[in-house]
């Protein structure tokens, strides 16, 4: 069991992994023995990642690199493949969201959530697919979203890309299965990050924020779930633990998916 679960050996590339959901994926496949990359869009983001990871006792290979810009990319992944090795293991986790109403939105603001959630998935799969196949085989996990299922007031791109990036997960699935890569999901529910700091801030009265209020009462589990929730379904789909499972999204949202609320 241990053995299946294990990542020893393993090239572990996760983009936008300076802090939050991807730092902590990060760090629990370092602790199941992989070697850890990441990427992010400035170098003292890049910098701020490694001093955190080397806190916590792991070595990174920290890059810069714009995942929306395929040049960009494909001389990362070149050089990862140079300077450490190829890539086993891919999680697609830089994202952006814009909170604002569709109709106040511009087609620039849109096609920029579209071009980092998106788009940069694309680019970051296409640049490390070729070299699995060649290795034998690969993970892909994208990170999506419960907006690949919901939609809400203020965040139509957001839907409209974590949307688009469950399509792509399964096509990745169906169309470079048979050489051994999985491509699977991990739909986050509402995590206390700091992108959605603005959304507990506590008020001046010192009650709840009116949407921290509504997130709460739409989870079973009463709580915002914390970046080390998604440690486990990470390291599993990352893992030989799921060699069979591909084109799966995998909710972790303390079920809110599963839960229609209380009655008023």
């Amino acid at each position: 069991m241990e053995k299946m679960f294990s990542l020893k050996g393993k090239v572990a590339l996760v983009t936008g992994a300076s802090y939050g959901i991807g730092f902590a994926i990060a760090k629990a496949f370092a602790n199941a023995g992989a070697t850890i990359v990441f990427n992010d869009i400035k170098q003292e983001y890049v910098d701020k990642g490694l001093s955190a990871y080397e806190k916590e006792g792991i070595k990174a290979h920290g890059y810069v690199c714009d995942v929306t810009d395929e040049n960009a990319v494909s001389e990362y992944i070149a050089k990862v493949e140079k300077e450490v090795g190829v890539v086993d293991i891919l999680v697609n986790n830089a994202g952006i969201i814009k909170r604002i109403p569709m109709c106040e939105m511009s087609a620039q603001e849109f096609r920029q959530v579209i071009d980092v959630d998106l788009n940069a998935p694309f680019i970051m799969s296409k640049a490390v697919i070729p070299s699995m196949i060649k290795k034998g085989g690969g993970k892909i996990i994208n990170i999506c979203s419960m907006m690949s299922e919901l939609g809400r007031e203020t965040v139509s791109a957001y839907a409209a890309a974590k949307g688009g990036l469950k399509m792509l997960t399964k096509n990745i699935a169906s169309e470079y299965g048979e050489y051994n890569i999985q491509c699977n999901g991990i739909g986050p529910g509402y995590i206390a990050t700091p992108q959605t700091a603005p959304l507990r801030e506590r008020q001046a009265d010192g009650s709840r924020h009116p949407f921290d209020s509504f997130i709460i009462a739409k989870t079973p589990a009463a709580r915002w779930g914390n970046p080390e929730d998604l440690a486990g379904p990470a390291v599993f789909l990352a893992s030989e633990a799921s060699n069979f499972v591909n084109g799966h999204i995998l909710y972790v949202d303390g079920g809110i998916l599963a839960y229609i609320g209380k009655q008023p």
